[in-house]
Parts: structure tokens; sequence; C-alpha cells
């Protein structure tokens, strides 16, 4: 049913049934008008199947924490669509924590004038248009809305109206004020808009510009292409904001007769402009000192009881279970935490290692990092987890060097970190070691933003110098080339990435092994779809083991088909046996392939001397796709320019057509990894002498020996009959264990 004027009075209960979702807003908004509360649009849930909106919460304005008018309280409606299309009020807490105002004025288009004709004509008009319905609103009562119709924005106070399309140098009077006039010109234009990048004052850590982007803007989910499009506003030492750079065009299609709800983004960036402000009120009563209010954001006592709790439920029922909390002044700062098959999987995994924190270019309410790996079977694999409260280097500095102590002191040799200031100093003062590659996500979000104005041309011959040089002195004069024809030289940002070049670009990135994560992108957020954005605290613990359990789920089930199913053969060669023997079955795929493509090249041998030999490998038909291949007869070393295997671990296709050139059948076992092999989770450590310092073997020694103990406690527990066994298997193991000991002692 629609909202009509016999639902106006009534109280929500489950099962009440609706048209459509808005309807049941505007039930549930007029409900809160009545008994004194505002509302706001709560969490959304999509289907698994088509993407559609399945269900939705509406709650308390004063739900959360995010801000410090909010209570954190639980009323809240949510409503399900059935199969037959009608929205079904399921679930429905009606207690709130806080003082109710019957007087209360809601969200304009929830908003109730004492006026009996007014609130017949809100009723009459619920099932008309947003913006029809807001212009009634208005004249029947005041509101507290910018947007006073689809076409037309004021920018200022004291300015006539503009026109609605971005031109550099249009003012406004606020920060919220033009994201409302950019997502009001969306709408009609037919895209949705996101917050974009922020900007700081390094004098007192105000913000100095904003970005507001296209929703396909980047590229972290499926969904994103990439676009474009923005607005960027830069405040001015009077206060206003004035646009300084757009992009209109977009890569996508876009929805003309787009319908959008976009008042929860506007209402969250209100918020978040809020939030700041008050901030910056408690910094003027402390004498004006900003205290780094800039960028801290502390976990309150709300996040750490609950988490706490949490944490100690879990050390309960994990011995492995790892938590640390950063106190500074007395205030919990930041968490980070880690079970015991997180740092198990670190001792196996943990040599490329991914550090997530996209929550800070997403908006998330809750600012949630993680730490993830790449298992044997080319899965995430989760390796810790943290509340960034504080993004400065000291901060990142105890989260890294925590993680390490946490993952008993093993390095990555590489790892995948946004390119931000703070966190290249931390990595370079606890990664030493560790090359740092930069997001590619990340970078293909600044190439759009610094690129944007340059002509296509330009574009074309910056994407061919980055992405498709070969080698150094290549790139370095396809650059220089680059920079003189459009006169770039004096470009900033083009500047800062060449200074970095060996932290992005491809070329100075082979050789270096991430664990076959691509250069062109990376691996999906592990906790998507789980954790979003707007997660509460309410709802993080349950979500995040409800993701955890799924990804690990998706891990046994790979371990079973690993041990249970075997790969097609496609060739006769011994090796191609070999490697399905030993390799999981997603990374004998990776192999395979190769095997196959190695056919279609040919091989000469070019030099020799002594024992090290070189042949050049080049592809039938095509003379410009080729390769050098060092080969040393007295230990089978191979090496080829491409240097698949250090980036990768697995051979490449030039090297092992070499191989068959040269009748060798099967593989040295050195360039078969341990890590990719379906052995690899239980931690066998083949060579003592070849791969590690001693505290890392020790460290591996430990962890394999106790996630094996663990299972027997699992399994053991199950029943009294496997109790029994498991209980003998390991009272013998011990048994022998210390007669070994005796023995060598005697010795």
């Amino acid at each position: 049913m629609g909202v009509g004027e016999e639902e106006f009075e009534q109280e929500p209960y489950v099962g009440l049934e609706f048209n459509t979702a808005d309807d049941a807003r505007i039930f549930y908004g007029n409900y809160a008008s009545r008994v004194g509360f505002k509302i706001r649009s709560g969490q959304l849930y999509r289907s698994r199947v088509d993407g559609s909106v399945c269900n939705r919460r509406f709650v308390c304005w004063k739900e959360g924490f995010q801000i410090n008018s909010r209570t954190g309280c639980p009323a809240f409606i949510r409503v399900k669509k059935s199969d037959s299309g009608k929205w079904v009020l399921d679930q429905f807490a009606k207690d709130h924590n806080h003082d109710l105002d019957a007087c209360e004025e809601n969200h304009p288009a929830n908003s109730q004038c004492k006026s009996s004709a007014t609130t017949a004509k809100v009723v009459d008009l619920c099932r008309k248009p947003r913006i029809k319905q807001l212009d009634v609103v208005n004249n029947g009562c005041s509101s507290s809305s910018s947007i006073a119709s689809a076409k037309r924005v004021k920018p200022g106070a004291n300015e006539g109206q503009v026109k609605l399309e971005p031109f550099v140098g249009l003012k406004f009077d606020s920060a919220n004020k033009a994201y409302q006039h950019y997502d009001t010109y969306a709408g009609n234009v037919g895209f949705r808009v996101r917050i974009g990048q922020l900007f700081r004052s390094k004098n007192d850590g105000s913000i100095t510009s904003r970005r507001f982007v296209c929703s396909k803007e980047g590229f972290q989910h499926p969904s994103r292409v990439g676009c474009g499009a923005f607005m960027r506003i830069k405040r001015h030492d009077n206060g206003r904001w004035i646009v300084d750079r757009y992009q209109l065009e977009h890569n996508h299609e876009l929805e003309v007769q787009m319908k959008a709800n976009r008042g929860s983004a506007s209402r969250k960036f209100l918020d978040e402009i809020n939030e700041t402000s008050e901030k910056l009120d408690i910094a003027k009563k402390h004498n004006g000192s900003l205290l780094k209010k800039h960028h801290m954001n502390n976990i309150g006592s709300d996040w750490y009881t609950v988490l706490h709790n949490y944490f100690q439920n879990r050390q309960a029922e994990d011995i492995g279970f790892f938590c640390a909390v950063d106190v500074q002044m007395g205030c919990c700062r930041s968490l980070f935490w880690a079970d015991g098959r997180s740092r198990f999987s670190c001792s196996q995994f943990g040599d490329a290692i991914i550090f997530d924190t996209s929550y800070k270019q997403n908006n998330y309410v809750v600012p949630f990092a993680t730490f993830v790996g790449v298992n044997h079977h080319k899965q995430a694999v989760l390796l810790g987890c943290a509340l960034v409260a504080d993004e400065s280097t000291e901060s990142f500095i105890w989260l890294f060097e925590t993680w390490l102590r946490a993952m008993s002191g093993c390095h990555p040799k590489s790892i995948i970190a946004d390119q931000d200031d703070s966190i290249l100093q931390a990595i370079a003062q606890v990664f030493p070691s560790s090359h740092h590659r930069f997001s590619m996500w990340q970078i293909k979000a600044k190439e759009c933003e610094h690129l944007s104005p340059l002509s296509s041309e330009c574009k074309y011959e910056y994407e061919k110098c980055v992405y498709q040089s070969h080698t150094v002195g290549e790139f370095d004069a396809a650059w220089d080339a680059l920079l003189s024809k459009y006169g770039l030289r004096e470009n900033a940002w083009l500047k800062e990435m060449y200074e970095k070049r060996e932290n992005w670009v491809p070329l100075y990135l082979r050789g270096t092994f991430f664990a076959g994560i691509p250069i062109d992108g990376g691996l999906d957020a592990f906790f998507y779809p789980y954790l979003n954005s707007q997660t509460s605290l309410e709802e993080f613990v349950v979500r995040y083991e409800q993701g955890l359990e799924q990804r690990r789920g998706s891990e046994r089930k790979e371990d079973y088909n690993s041990f249970n199913l075997q790969a097609f053969l496609q060739t006769n060669e011994p090796m191609e046996e070999q490697c399905r023997r030993l390799y999981t079955l997603s990374v004998f795929k990776v192999f395979q392939r190769e095997l196959l493509q190695s056919y279609s090249y040919l091989g000469a041998k070019i030099h020799e001397q002594g024992a090290i030999s070189r042949y050049l490998i080049r592809k039938c038909g095509n003379e410009n796709e080729k390769h050098i291949v060092t080969f040393c007869t007295s230990n089978l070393d191979v090496s080829c320019g491409c240097q698949m295997f250090e980036s990768e671990g697995v051979l490449c296709r030039h090297a092992l057509r070499l191989f068959q050139i040269l009748d060798i059948r099967e593989l040295p076992s050195r360039y078969i990894l341990h890590r990719w092999t379906r052995s690899a989770e239980y931690g066998t450590i083949r060579d003592f002498d070849s791969g590690g310092s001693s505290h890392e073997i020790k460290a591996k020694m430990i962890w394999s020996l106790r996630e094996i103990a663990a299972k027997y406690v699992e399994f053991g527990a199950t029943s009294f009959e496997k109790y029994k066994l498991a209980y003998e298997i390991m009272h013998e193991g011990g048994r022998k264990l210390c007669w070994q000991r005796q023995t060598l002692t005697n010795f």
C-alpha cells in the first residue's frame, strides 16, 4: 500500500506493507514527527543474485556515534522486499535512549506543520515525485534545505541564482552548499555523486579543498569504471569556497531520467561538516590549539568496550589470538588484532601483503584497515586488522611494529599500500627492506585528476610511456619527450611521480615478488560486501565474523578441491604431471597456461662462456616479442628477462621453452615454491638452510606445530571417543619427543 491518510496516525508494526521503500521512509518520518524525533536512512542490503536492493533500514537521527550529538539510539524500522514486490516491515525497535521532543521538526521531506491543511497536502503528495513534494512542504512551513528546486541552486546567500553546470570561479558560502549544487546537477544530468579526497592545511589542520566525484570514479569495485568527472572546491581566506577545477565528461552512459534518492548522501556530508565544526569549536576552547584534531578520530569508550569484550571472548577460544591498544594521554587511539589463523597464515603467506586503508577514501564510519596476503590458492587471506584513529606517521609506525611483533618478526618482501606521506615514512622505518608498491586504484584516480585537462594524444603517450616501456632507458627517454612536447616540466604532480617511479611504474616493479597480484589492479576488499562505509558499531562484530567465515569457508573448499580433484593434462610433458601433483589447482592453471604458450616460441643460443649460456627466445610470427634467457649447466639455474618467476613464483613460458630445447623433463625443486604447493597450509619446512633467518624459521616451526595441535584439539573435543584417540596420539608423540631429547643429551 502507499502512504495514505488512513496510515498517517498508525504506529509501525511487524507485517505492515508498503508499495515502495520510499513509502516506508515517508511513513516512518510521519510517525517520527508525531512522536518527537528525526530519522535518517540507514543501511541497505542488496541481493547476491542481481544486486537489487532487498531490504532497507530507517533509523533515529541519533543512531550511531559518528558525531557528538548522537547517542547510539537503537530505534529503527527495517523493511524487506517480498516476492510480490511489496515492502514488508519485518523488524521494529520502538524505544529510544534519549529525550523526545513532541514539537521536533523532521527532515523537510517528512516535516509536519501544525496546520491541518498543510498536513493534508503532505499526505496527498506522498506518491508524487520527491522534488515536487519538497516544494509544497517548503511553501507550507519553514525548511532547512538549501535546495529549493531541481533547476536552480543558490551558491551564496547574497548572490543571485546561477546556472547549475559547474564553472571555474563559481562561489559558495559553505562546502555543504557546493556539494548540494553538484549533487543536484548530477541528478539532472544522470549520475550519482561521491565525496572524494579532501586536503588540509599543514598549519592548523583545517580543510582547504575538497573533491566531489562521480560514483563510478576509481576502480575499487566492479561497478566503478574510473570515471574522471569531478568538481573541486578551494577555500579562500574570506571563508568562501570557489570551484577551481572540474571535468564534465564521463566515460560511461548516463541515466537521463534518473530518480535517485541522494538525500542520505547529503545528510552524511552535512554530518561530516558538523563534526568538523564541533572539533574546531572544541579546539578554540583550548586556547586555539587544535591538538592535532585534524587527523584524529579517537576510538571512544563505546568502541573500546565492544571490541574489548569481543577480544576477551576470542582469547578464551583461541590461544593464538593477539590484540594491542595504542593509548596516548589516557585515550584509546588505535586497536590491532589478529587471530591464531591469521598469525599462522602470515608465517606461510606473509611475503607479499596489502595494507588496505580504503576507508579513508570512502568515508567509512569505522576507520577499519586490514593486512591481507595471498594464500596457496591465490585467494586473499587475512593477516591482521586495525582501527586507525590517527593517520599520523607515529600512528602507522605503532601499527606496523605491532603487526610485526604479532607475526613473530617476519618481514614481508613487498607491501602494497596507499601513496600517503605518513604511510611512506612508516614503511621506510619499520620495513626498510620491503618494496613499497602504490595502490594502483589510487594511481588511476590521481591520473584522472591531474591529466584530465590534457589532450587525448598526451594521455595516450603518457600511458604508452608508463605501461609499455621495457627498459629504464626507454622509459626515461619517453618521459623526457613527453614533458618537452607538452610543456609539462613544471607540473608538480608529474615531478613527484617521477621521483617515486620505483613505487608504481611496472618496469621498476618487475623482479620483486608480489605473489601474482597484478600490477594493473589488486584484490577485492577482504570483507566486501559484509563491511561497508555505513556499518555501525552495533553491527560491526557480527558482520566482521560473517565476512571472515565466508572467506575461510572458500579457503577450506579450495583445500578440499586441491586434494580430491585433478586438473586435466594437456601435454605429454613429465613436468606437467610433476606440477599437477605438487601445485594447488589455481597455481597449476597458471603453470599450465605458460607451458602451453611455450610451444609457440623458438629458441637459439646467442652466447656461451664456460657453463653459462644465453638464448634468444622469440615468438613465432612476432619479432618484437623476444626475451633473453640465461642458463647455467652446472646447477640448472635459469633466469629470464621477463622476471615472471621473481615476481610471481612460477616459471615463465620462455624458460619452459628452453628446458624443452635442452630436454630437461622435470623442473628443479628450487623453481617450485613451497608457498604454492598443496602442502603449504601445513607449514612444512623442507630446507632449513635455504630460506630465511633462524628467527623466521623458528617462528614458522612454532606456528606450524601450533596449528596442527589446534586441529587435534578441535577434532578431539567433538566426542569422547575422538578425545581418547587424540589424547593417545599426542601423549605418544610427547613421549617420543622426550625420549629423543634424552637420547640427544646422552649422545
